[in-house]
């Protein structure tokens, strides 16, 4: 199985937003950042992903079957987890772990002890106690101890010190090690995917914008920095968006091969994941 995740032309129409024929696919063994702002689509993309809505139109499947008609067997093979910890409060990590392993036939305690050792947390104390951090760990350690095939992370790094993501990441990392898992993972945090992802697709107000592989993208895009005289000799058709003040102007292009050959005596940086999403749709600020 090449792709783990298909999901082709999904459209979702609300009042005052559409997701508007959305399509990307997660290639199996590998990590996809999910990248939008804030109202671009994201959740709804996952919830749709999830059969938590129902989209208007398009096609998902998920690990070769239609995510409306899986099986069983096949959604034990799924590992979600949300931006806020949905265990019960007065439950603790232990009684969490129980209820699990009756709910998932695949549902491995040995593994779900080792993260909860890995992750310092006490199997005793409750849920309520624990810190924001504790709380995604626990959720992290739950989706991975029924041993998914595919991840779907919605934010589940946001709001964490960067100690704490770094931990969480290095154990995405090794989930995918083996060529057979796959996370689609959204966040906020530009940073963190440039430093785990392997592709990179971004909405913006509903549609898919870009949808390529990490280091494609961070090698074509650019920052140009120049004069208000010399943006004029910038090629339109290569200008994503740009900021500007009484002298100067910053502009995001898609073609750094380019840029390099025809404005060498510009200042061209290369561009972060961070740019692109800032830059995106702006035509000047």
């Amino acid at each position: 199985m090449e792709y783990c995740l298909q999901v082709s032309d999904l459209t979702k129409q609300y009042n005052g937003f559409c997701l508007d024929h959305v399509s990307f696919d997660v290639k199996q063994g590998s990590i996809m950042g999910f990248i939008g702002e804030n109202g671009a689509g994201k959740s709804t993309t996952i919830k749709a992903i999830l059969n938590l809505i129902h989209p208007d139109d398009g096609k998902i499947q998920i690990l070769g079957e239609d995510n409306t008609l899986q099986s069983r067997e096949c959604k034990e093979l799924i590992g979600v987890v949300f931006d806020e910890c949905h265990f019960h409060d007065n439950l603790n990590a232990e009684e969490t772990g129980l209820f699990l392993s009756k709910i998932y036939t695949n549902w491995d305690d040995i593994q779900y002890k080792n993260y909860l050792n890995k992750f310092n947390l006490p199997p005793k104390k409750r849920i309520k106690e624990y810190s924001r951090g504790m709380k995604m760990k626990l959720s992290i350690a739950a989706a991975l101890s029924h041993h998914p095939k595919l991840l779907l992370l919605d934010e589940a790094t946001s709001g964490l010190d960067p100690v704490i993501r770094n931990e969480i990441l290095d154990v995405f990392y090794d989930f995918i090690q083996d060529e057979e898992h796959s996370i689609l993972m959204s966040s906020h945090i530009t940073s963190d995917l440039e430093h785990i992802a392997d592709y990179v697709t971004f909405i913006h107000n509903g549609k898919i914008i870009l949808s390529d592989s990490k280091d494609n993208i961070l090698e074509n895009y650019a920052i140009v920095k120049c004069t208000k005289s010399e943006f004029s000799q910038i090629d339109s058709s290569h200008i994503v968006g740009f900021r500007s003040n009484a002298y100067s102007c910053e502009v995001l292009i898609n073609n750094r091969s380019t840029a390099l050959k025809n404005y060498s005596r510009m200042t061209i940086d290369r561009a972060t994941l961070e740019d692109i999403m800032l830059y995106y749709g702006k035509e000047g600020m």
